[in-house]
């Protein structure tokens, strides 16, 4: 019915599916790496926080109530 349809595996690709497989396994902390996490997994979240805060507070003092209580 359907033989004779074989895929030709491409090299790279095959490589590059085997290294996604094993990315925990390689990776390496390096100085670029520390300084990723820290802005994208620290200061940006911290300073979406902060802007909401503070969007929330203009809000409140507009409506002329009390801030709200945040951590």
């Amino acid at each position: 019915m359907g033989g004779g349809m074989e895929a030709n595996k491409n090299k790279f690709i095959e490589e590059w599916g085997s290294v996604r497989e094993n990315l925990e396994h390689n990776f390496r902390w390096t100085r670029r790496n520390f300084a990723l996490v820290g802005i994208f997994g620290i200061a940006i979240p911290i300073l979406v926080y902060k802007g909401i805060v503070r969007d929330f507070h203009m809000q409140d003092e507009d409506a002329g109530r009390p801030y709200r209580k945040f951590i």
